[in-house]
């Protein structure tokens, strides 16, 4: 092999080994068997979600995995691969493509990394099932109010009972 293509390969290694530690969380899954019209789907629902997808060489995967300090997600990078990278939401990359491949039965999630730790298919099916991260918000902002809104019930019980005895 000539030293320009082991450069590249290389520089290539280095740049998903930074895209790994940049990643919120990492979904790898085995594509193999969707259509050409599954795949532009699920591609376009991903990138709309500011979500990254790749089909990358496993030997190149696992090069930056351990660069990355993901070593141990080597292990999923047999067969054809695909990898999914989001640098924001956590929940979304799982989500999305668990809920993919409920419809499309040739997609079949691998395993992944959340916050930077290796994480096996079940986690990444755990995460899938969370609410994203405006549903998550939208419930710490209840959970807040409640509190709020209890105290003004009350003002507003006593104040009403005032009236009526007045």
């Amino acid at each position: 092999m000539s030293e320009a293509i082991i450069a590249k390969k290389a520089e290539l290694v280095d740049l998903v080994a930074e895209k790994m530690k940049a990643a919120a969380s990492i979904v790898v899954v085995d594509s193999r068997g969707l259509t050409v019209g599954q795949d532009t789907e699920l591609r376009r629902s991903l990138r709309d979600n500011g979500i990254e997808f790749k089909v990358i060489k496993n030997s190149i995967l696992s090069r930056a995995a351990e660069k990355a300090g993901l070593g141990d997600m080597k292990d999923l990078f047999v067969g054809p691969s695909a990898v999914a990278f989001s640098n924001e939401d956590v929940v979304a990359p799982a989500k999305i493509i668990n809920d993919f491949a409920k419809t499309a039965d040739a997609l079949e999630i691998k395993g992944g990394a959340i916050e930077g730790s290796t994480s096996s298919k079940e986690e990444i099916m755990a995460l899938a099932s969370l609410p994203n991260r405006e549903g998550m918000l939208s419930m710490l902002l209840s959970v807040l109010q409640a509190p709020v809104r209890n105290v003004a019930y009350a003002v507003k019980a006593v104040a009403e009972s005032k009236e009526d005895a007045a």
